[in-house]
């Protein structure tokens, strides 16, 4: 059989690394936050400050998810792992997805009651303590826009620490509200706002961890699309065994049968194919075998993904 597997074609998906101190700055910052703000929600009896400080413990974990994909994705392949440690990236977003929502059931579960029977709630410590959750995320988000242009983890993280300051002012203002009027139900009715939204995004965050943990298409590209582009390639009479799949929450590998009855098109073709699914759909890892179609090896079962 005259089959001849391509050069393997290396252009990793976000390529320039943001600068792992932004990460390191903006998890110990969170992480300091976090710990000061569930400690004042538990003296404090402040529900909303505790769901605030899950919600925010979150961030902290998908920084660390980020910071360690960035520092991991650094590491040359081994023998053993040949395709390097990039995909723990991804175990660590779903443990991240998973402890979310076990801390929202945590939340859920201590709120519900107290919005029967609200307890007495330190509302000027409520108030202080999560405009200083505004200070550090506005903060962090400063530190992470330096590096935010270009390089994917930062810019997520931004977004993330823009997120959480707002999330922080409303817990400000509904203490306020508290200080004002008494209303003390209004504390735990705001943990469960914040319950909510954790849901919405945890909930994306962990249907999309799972699908990659079991080598699904990553999230944003289309297989069918990918197909034709191969199948127009010149000279390509047929595609099969076609796979594409996570290596990382950032890096995404591909593998396929080219039928070309014309023989080898040549390494500069391949070279180029490769560039342009790197380019159109993020695909960094490309392996390509070509076939000429002889009739003894037309019986291949076409494996597509």
């Amino acid at each position: 059989m005259r089959h001849r597997p391509a050069p393997h074609h290396h252009e990793h998906r976000g390529g320039h690394h943001g600068d792992a101190r932004l990460f390191a700055i903006g998890f110990f910052l969170n992480l300091s936050f976090v710990v000061v703000e569930a400690s004042y929600g538990t003296i404090s009896h402040s529900m909303a400050l505790f769901a605030d400080a899950g919600h925010n413990f979150g961030d902290v974990m998908g920084l660390a998810a980020a910071w360690g994909a960035q520092r991991l994705s650094r590491r040359a392949p081994t023998h053993r792992f040949t395709y390097g440690l990039g995909s723990s990236s991804i175990l660590a977003a779903l443990l991240n997805a998973l402890i979310l929502m076990i801390a929202v059931g945590a939340i859920a579960a201590e709120a519900l009651p107290r919005l029967i029977a609200p307890p007495p709630i330190m509302a000027g410590s409520v108030v202080a303590v999560a405009l200083l959750g505004v200070a550090i995320n506005g903060m962090t988000a400063f530190v992470l826009s330096r590096g935010a242009r270009g390089e994917l983890n930062v810019a997520s993280a931004l977004a993330h620490a823009l997120g959480d300051a707002g999330i922080s002012f409303g817990v400000a203002v509904s203490g306020a509200i508290v200080l004002a009027t008494g209303w003390l139900w209004l504390d735990p009715a705001v943990s469960l706002v914040i319950a909510a939204l954790i849901v919405a995004g945890t909930w994306r965050l962990l249907q999309r961890a799972l699908a990659m943990a079991l080598l699904g298409v990553p999230h944003g590209i289309d297989p069918a699309a990918v197909r034709r582009l191969l199948a127009e390639c010149a000279g390509v009479d047929a595609v099969h065994d076609l796979h594409i799949w996570p290596m990382s929450t950032t890096e995404t590998a591909l593998t396929a049968h080219l039928v070309m009855p014309g023989g080898h098109p040549g390494d500069a073709a391949l070279s180029r194919l490769g560039a342009e699914l790197g380019s159109r759909f993020g695909i960094g890892h490309v392996t390509i075998q070509i076939e000429t179609g002889e009739a003894e090896c037309s019986l291949i079962p076409d494996h597509v993904v």
